[in-house]
């Protein structure tokens, strides 16, 4: 949830891909054709390398592949996971720099929980974090000097991305969509039960390219690095 004053929302979908999005005006048709053409580029290069849709762990980049693809693979290498665990938050990222090249000043893109946001003034991002009692009642503040940026949100108790750990959520922000996403999976997946989660943010500090990070697993809160918490309600 971000704040929208003076935005219009409208939602543009295709296939498995269901991007909301607040812009200035409505842009569904011309968000239509931008995912069109990165499914494409996607689909086709899993078509022609079936292990990028597959592997659970960084695969080396291709110099040959399309940018939303080598960026997807310089995150995925970043965090130490598989390529497709930056999929939504590339889709959200590569959309919203093409809206804002020619047809809007400051837009909002959200893709299951991954977001690309550029505005003009300060925002605050709440989280939401499934049944924990700190769902939505906590948020991140974002400078508009630090936009663009990218703040995604991985849950193994939200949505149905894979996740190997218990996190109720990790939202990790980054000034790539593509880092944030691969990041918040990896750290997803090393929030398990019982594991403190000042190891989980120790790992954080190791992922380099990232500005913070907020775990939520029930009633605990962590954070690390340049985030700015606030209460949201």
């Amino acid at each position: 949830m971000v704040n929208s004053d003076g935005l219009i929302s409208f939602h543009a979908q295709m296939q498995e891909t269901d991007l909301h999005i607040l812009a200035e005006r409505d842009l569904q048709s011309e968000t239509v054709h931008l995912i069109a053409q990165y499914r494409n580029q996607l689909e086709n290069y899993i078509a022609r390398n079936p292990n990028f849709l597959e592997a659970l762990f960084p695969l080396d980049c291709d110099s040959f592949a399309p940018p939303l693809i080598k960026e997807m693979q310089k995150a995925a290498l970043a965090a130490g996971v598989g390529p497709m665990a930056a999929v939504a938050g590339g889709v959200a990222q590569y959309v919203g720099q093409d809206l804002l090249q020619g047809y809007c000043r400051e837009i909002m893109v959200e893709n299951g929980g991954d977001v690309f946001l550029q505005r003009s003034v300060d925002c605050r991002v709440a989280i939401f974090a499934g049944q924990s009692p700190l769902s939505n009642t906590i948020g991140i503040e974002v400078k508009k000097e630090d936009m663009p940026i990218g703040i995604c949100t991985s849950s193994a108790t939200v949505g149905h991305s894979l996740s190997l750990g218990q996190a109720d959520a990790v939202t990790v922000v980054a000034p790539s969509v593509c880092l944030a996403d691969a990041a918040a999976t990896r750290l997803g997946n090393e929030t398990r039960e019982n594991r403190p989660l000042d190891e989980v943010l120790s790992i954080a500090s190791q992922i380099k390219g990232i500005c913070g990070v907020v775990v939520v697993r029930g009633e605990e809160l962590g954070a690390w690095g340049n985030v700015a918490l606030a209460s949201v309600g």
